[in-house]
């Protein structure tokens, strides 16, 4: 009985928004849909979305105004009568319309896609073509993997476990690269987020934590998969997209693993149960290009709470996609055990988890480091880094470069010159060794 009341109290809300925000207005449409004469809870509803501020009315969906029909006591008095509201017409069309931004977004520029024929001519497809990369998450954990969006891929961690990656296929990757550059670089993640974005760097989240007592590492587990499709589309509501345009955008932006895989992973007992449950429901894929920026932006709040903390403890708090830092004073060493906590619920009340075995409070007597960056009084490479690359450079001098390659990098010349240049960018005197090093490299041999 409940169901049939929602599917009323929908078709009801569709009438509602199908035209003016005045009472007299939307009493006709409600009487229009019921075929019903005049009642007194048509014109109390209606007045009480006519005194609705523009601004909250215009944020309103089809959903959020059946859940404010449903707890109407006059539609709940009239359900309850012998003459129960009956849908006799539908309103389909529905406004489509975007909404405003909210304060301190007001100043960001987003595309305007108030429906979905926008969106799939701004991505350069048909609405056909949008409507088979948004199907629903059912089908993609049902469907066969030869007619996925997405490939699975297995890397090993340095701790034994292992990483799914989950990369789109290569027509779905063309699209979030629309996305991402087309509207989610148009939006500033919270200022602690230090990398997936334009202007922000690993060796910002590491330079901010230099010469400090103590530094405290926190790692998120499973930090892309937390990212549920709820907040994305969330977000993208935010953002001032009416909710069918949120939906196909967050259907493009996520995904549900396929039960074959999960399977699979839980067979060969690659993954726990616990663990396999993440990736079941749609969540941020590991390798879409949309997912670092989605997910930055999904943990504002958690950035926002983390940071309050760290000012309350006079430390500084920078994040690194799930990589979390505190660094400050003497003080956070005696204070870490109870730091923890109160980080690791944060992140819970934020649909986070810590993998606390991954916890580490590193003082000045030690060596610390964040993200491979030594950071004890500058930012610098570790000194094994550094003579490790330094020693593969001189083979490569004596013997030739392919005989070095043991990995059978097939891009082996571009990332020797990248390792190179990350080297140079933390500490360019040292550097200079290494370039002087690959400058003599003879690659024909």
């Amino acid at each position: 009985m409940a169901s049939l009341r929602r599917l009323i109290a929908l078709a009801l809300a569709r009438a509602v928004l199908a035209g003016r925000h005045d009472a007299a207005g939307v009493a006709a449409r409600m009487r229009f849909c019921l075929s019903a004469p005049a009642a007194a809870w048509h014109t109390a509803l209606a007045e009480r979305c006519a005194r609705m501020p523009g601004e909250i009315w215009r944020r309103q969906t089809v959903r959020s105004v059946a859940t404010l029909i449903e707890r109407d006591a006059g539609f709940l008095q009239a359900w309850a009568s012998p003459h129960r509201p009956e849908v006799r017409h539908y309103i389909l069309r529905v406004q489509a319309r975007m909404h405003p931004l909210p304060l301190g977004l007001h100043d960001t520029h987003v595309p305007e896609w108030p429906n979905a024929a926008e969106l799939a001519n701004s991505l350069r497809i048909t609405t056909a073509g949008l409507w088979r990369l948004t199907r629903s998450t059912g089908w993609q954990r049902r469907v066969p993997l030869a007619h996925q969006h997405y490939r699975y891929q297995l890397m090993p961690k340095r701790n034994g476990e292992w990483r799914l990656l989950e990369i789109p296929a290569a027509y779905l990757m063309q699209m979030q690269r629309r996305l991402l550059h087309g509207l989610l670089d148009n939006v500033d993640p919270h200022e602690a987020a230090a990398g997936y974005m334009r202007g922000r760097s690993v060796i910002d989240h590491a330079r901010a934590h230099t010469g400090q007592s103590v530094v405290l590492k926190f790692d998120l587990r499973d930090f892309f998969a937390s990212v549920r499709a709820s907040r994305v589309h969330a977000l993208f509501a935010t953002l001032g997209y009416p909710e069918a345009v949120a939906r196909d955008l967050t259907a493009l932006c996520t995904t549900a693993t396929p039960e074959s895989v999960l399977h699979r992973l839980r067979e060969d007992g690659t993954w726990s149960w616990e663990r396999a449950q993440r990736w079941r429901d749609a969540h941020l894929p590991q390798g879409a290009p949309t997912s670092p920026a989605l997910a930055n932006l999904c943990a504002f709040r958690l950035d926002l709470r983390l940071s309050g903390l760290a000012h309350a403890l006079q430390a500084r708090y920078t994040r690194y996609a799930d990589d979390i830092v505190f660094s400050g004073g003497r003080s956070l060493r005696d204070a870490a055990l109870r730091i923890e906590a109160w980080v690791g619920r944060i992140a819970h009340e934020e649909g986070f988890a810590l993998n606390h075995r991954k916890t580490r409070c590193l003082q000045a007597g030690g060596r610390q480091v964040v993200c491979g960056v030594v950071v004890n009084r500058r930012p610098n490479m570790p000194r094994e880094g550094f003579d490790r690359l330094k020693a593969t450079l001189h083979r490569c001098v004596l013997h030739g470069p392919s005989i070095e390659n043991r990995e059978q990098r097939p891009d082996w010349r571009e990332h020797l010159r990248g390792c190179v240049a990350w080297a140079a960018q933390l500490n360019p005197e040292k550097a200079q060794r290494l370039q002087r090093l690959l400058a003599r490299i003879d690659w024909q041999r």
